[in-house]
């Protein structure tokens, strides 16, 4: 029995029903006031489409939380996890076991020369955690600076290092400062061109190290393309003199590839467009899709050389969990041969963003289109010439009309985050373009 059989089999209003009142009854959700929610019911899926128990079907520009870069229910990665869960379903870290080691095996071989270790976690979060540890305890140093436009993770020191405001109701971890990345649209620098975006942002975090004291910095941690402050693409320059900084004062460089890791920006890291190194890559999410929960690190030489005699002091009970490394095994394996990130660097880079240009040049409340790969985001104003914002509760009514269209986006504040898996085909990038374009237009009149 195909998906698309099952759900025609097991639709029925009945269903969504009763999921939703287990939900309103027993789950606590993230990131909301609970007594106001009314979470959508999804049933199944497959590739670029979900769907709820009464058969409406929806196309997903949102990877759920940008992570399903290889579609959803991708029958290689499925058969995998079920293969492994017949053959060795948990075992202690302590232990080498096949999985783990070809998942690290694969890895490594995709970041390239100067790495040869991972260590594995189980969420993008912990995976920050890690490196944070990692380059405390190799440099002796405590400082990690990060920017105010980022997003790292919802645990102690991940979300301290985060700069948007979900970071001030819990900082509790200490020795976190943040500084302002490159945002030419708002420009913090008063800057009229990328050229004067990047020198000045470059200028502003130099100065910050030096406030600091460059002695006592640890690690400068970035979004590569921060995803969830915006899709923010640097200035072409930013990521290597950031990379100059680093190794000017003897700082560890990393990057976070969480979101924009693993095809999303049409390459294997998104860090290979800039033409820098750093020292430490942070991954989750596209690794194995989040089909099972899996981050971690991959280790530069030195770093790694130095914990062959210096204790390292971290740990996870699920490190490198058997289940998660055979779905990373399949979901690189199926990558690699199938094309998923040439498809999405030429179905990202062709039709989706022609067509993004297109409803930028056309509508109005799009202030700014930017992305590349399946990584893109709309910022919404509500006057383009003054950039206001457009105000929150207009963009989730727009995201509601959308879904009663049958797409679904990721939503930030006042922007539109689209965002399919690297899978998606020419015709499904259409189809999700059309939808957006009679969204827009209705809602404009309306205003």
């Amino acid at each position: 029995m195909t998906n698309a059989t099952a759900m025609t089999t097991a639709a029925n209003d009945q269903d969504n029903a009763y999921v939703h009142q287990l939900d309103r009854r027993y789950v606590f959700h993230s990131w909301s006031q609970q007594g106001s929610l009314d979470p959508m019911v999804i049933a199944g899926a497959e590739g670029c489409r979900v769907w709820d128990f009464a058969g409406r079907t929806y196309l997903d520009f949102s990877s759920q939380l940008v992570n399903t870069n290889i579609g959803h229910q991708h029958p290689r990665v499925v058969s995998a996890i079920q293969a492994q869960a017949a053959r060795l379903c948990t075992i202690s870290p302590a232990h080498a076991n096949l999985a783990r080691g070809e998942a690290a095996k694969r890895i490594v071989a995709k970041a390239g020369a100067g790495f040869s270790k991972v260590f594995f976690t189980n969420a993008g979060a912990d995976a920050n955690e890690n490196a944070i540890r990692m380059a405390r305890l190799y440099t002796g140093r405590t400082k990690v600076l990060s920017a105010y436009r980022s997003y790292h993770g919802n645990t102690g020191a991940a979300i301290s290092a985060t700069g948007d405001w979900r970071r001030v109701p819990n900082e509790y971890a200490s020795g976190h400062v943040h500084f302002f990345n490159p945002y030419l649209y708002r420009s913090e620098f008063w800057a009229r061109n990328e050229d004067e975006e990047c020198e000045r942002a470059l200028a502003h975090l130099r100065r910050v190290i030096e406030c600091e004291g460059a002695n006592a910095v640890a690690a400068i941690l970035l979004e590569t393309i921060p995803g969830t402050a915006g899709i923010l693409l640097p200035p072409k320059a930013y990521l290597q003199g950031v990379r100059q900084l680093a190794d000017e004062f003897g700082i560890v460089l990393i990057l976070d590839e969480v979101m924009a890791g693993f095809g999303r920006t049409g390459r294997w890291f998104a860090f290979e467009h800039y033409q820098v190194v750093p020292d430490l890559i942070v991954f989750a999410k596209g690794v194995n899709s989040g089909y099972v929960p899996a981050g971690g690190v991959v280790i530069a030489d030195a770093i790694s050389r130095y914990f062959d005699d210096h204790l390292f002091v971290g740990g996870l009970t699920y490190s490198g969990h058997p289940l998660a490394m055979a779905a990373i095994v399949a979901t690189l394996d199926a990558m690699e041969e199938e094309g998923v990130v040439e498809n999405a660097a030429r179905v990202g880079n062709g039709p989706l963003a022609e067509g993004l240009k297109q409803l930028t040049e056309q509508h109005a409340l799009i202030g700014e289109w930017r992305g590349v790969g399946v990584f893109h985001a709309l910022e919404l104003v509500s006057d383009p010439v003054r950039k206001i914002p457009l105000p929150g509760s207009e963009v989730l009514t727009l995201k509601q009309l959308l879904m009663d269209e049958g797409l679904l986006v990721f939503t930030v504040e006042n922007r539109l985050h689209i965002v399919p898996p690297c899978v998606v085909t020419p015709a499904e990038v259409q189809e999700g373009l059309e939808i957006l374009d009679r969204v827009l237009t209705r809602y404009a009149a309306t205003r």
